[in-house]
């Protein structure tokens, strides 16, 4: 294969691995029953006169399946770490007992599992929605080599690789939603 043209597919290649990255980020917000530290990635709380992530403020763990245990590294942001909870609408009640706070995770309803199940979907079918856009992007590239004096046959074995990539990416994708649909679906 023409240098050019590998070039442009380990590019292409980098930039799949980062949507399979993003997809599994995805994935690791959706709550699936269980309680995970994840769920609270992407609150910010005010604190010392600026919007910190919590995992800043305090530490985050799961101590069993239906529990979140945040330990602020300062008592005096236990109230900023509360109320950024509940304002963060993600459906959990914090309880703070001045020196930490604990989350019970509610049982899910069958009506959120499924509601669940099509926000996994969604995001599985967005990246590869995405890792498709980079395929197409890298083949509309790879055809304008053809007047650089890069042979048909080049082009050919080029197309042929991004091809395999891309499938290889997807297929990982499929792994990752199949993964997180039985985590939802498990009682």
């Amino acid at each position: 294969m023409n240098e050019l043209a590998k070039t442009i597919v380990d590019e292409m290649a980098a930039a799949m691995d980062k949507a399979v990255i993003h997809t599994e980020s995805e994935f690791s917000k959706i709550r699936a029953g269980k309680a995970m530290p994840a769920m609270l990635d992407g609150i910010h709380a005010e604190m010392y006169g600026a919007k910190m992530e919590l995992n800043a403020l305090c530490s985050i763990s799961a101590p069993d399946a239906r529990t979140l245990l945040l330990t602020p590294f300062d008592k005096a942001s236990i109230h900023p770490i509360e109320k950024a909870i509940v304002e963060s609408h993600v459906g959990l009640n914090p309880q703070n007992d001045g020196v930490v706070i604990r989350i019970t995770i509610p049982p899910m309803t069958e009506e959120r599992r499924k509601n669940l199940m099509k926000m996994v979907k969604s995001e599985g079918e967005a990246g590869k929605v995405t890792v498709r856009n980079l395929r197409k992007d890298c083949n509309e590239k790879i055809r304008k080599l053809k007047g650089d004096g890069v042979s048909e046959d080049e082009l050919k074995e080029a197309e042929t690789k991004v091809q395999l990539v891309t499938d290889k990416h997807i297929e990982k994708i499929d792994h990752l939603l199949i993964a997180k649909e039985k985590e939802v679906m498990t009682i």
